[in-house]
């Protein structure tokens, strides 16, 4: 599998998406992944707003959770069935502001994949939009598969046989959030200004229409539970 970030200049809030991967992304191949970050998603939405006090901040951080629980650092919030930090709210590289997450960031996998299907005439392609997150007890940031198009997110091995025979019961394999992961890392965190990366060779099966609930798992199921018992 190759990743390959693409150096950009730096995308404006209100830009088109499209015209801005159609002048950065080259000749797509065949069987390629596409990979955005979230941030220029939200910026084409105008998902942003002016923080006029920590309180503002602390507001829009509550009305963009289906849960918050306040922590040490940070508020610790469920946004969109993933478990993330502010919910996902984030003033780096903001200029000032605050910049949200995409409004739906499956559905704008799909226009993207739509358009860049027609403007390549490629039949087997993949879109996949990025966030950092943190994982518990670990330091440092990986990426997170906000949406997806074109591949299944999920490989499941349940009631298949491990190389002694013995079936598997609940493994499976995150595809999405392991393009994510490898994608973020050469995209970077800060100054980098790869905001775009193309994936070719990965192991996934491509496909026309995703599950958007394949990856999720209900509260009540989780092994995290106890964590969230004090759901707002």
């Amino acid at each position: 599998m190759i990743v390959r970030p693409l150096k950009t200049r730096i995308f404006w809030e209100g830009e088109d998406i499209i015209s801005f991967l159609f002048e950065y992304a080259g000749k797509l191949k065949e069987r390629s992944v596409v990979v955005v970050t979230s941030k220029i998603i939200a910026l084409s939405e105008g998902r942003t707003v002016f923080p006029n006090s920590a309180e503002a901040k602390e507001k829009i951080i509550k009305e963009e959770s289906d849960f918050y629980m306040k922590t040490k650092h940070v508020w610790l919030t469920i946004k969109d069935g993933m478990v993330m930090a502010n919910a996902g709210v984030d003033e780096s590289n903001a200029k000032g502001k605050l910049i949200l997450l995409p409004k739906d960031s499956f559905r704008s996998a799909e226009r993207i994949r739509s358009e860049l299907l027609q403007k390549f005439g490629l039949k087997r392609l993949g879109v996949l939009i990025t966030d950092s997150k943190t994982v518990p007890l670990r330091a440092g940031v990986t990426g997170v598969a906000l949406g997806y198009a074109g591949f299944c997110g999920v490989r499941d091995y349940r009631g298949k046989s491990d190389i002694f025979g013995r079936k598997f019961v609940y493994s499976r394999s995150n595809i999405s959030d392991g393009l994510a992961t490898a994608a973020v890392l050469t995209m970077g965190e800060g100054r980098e200004k790869y905001p775009i990366a193309i994936i070719e060779n990965a192991p996934v099966q491509f496909c026309q229409k995703v599950r958007k609930a394949e990856l999720k798992i209900k509260l009540e199921d989780d092994m995290y539970r106890p964590l969230f018992s004090g759901k707002k």
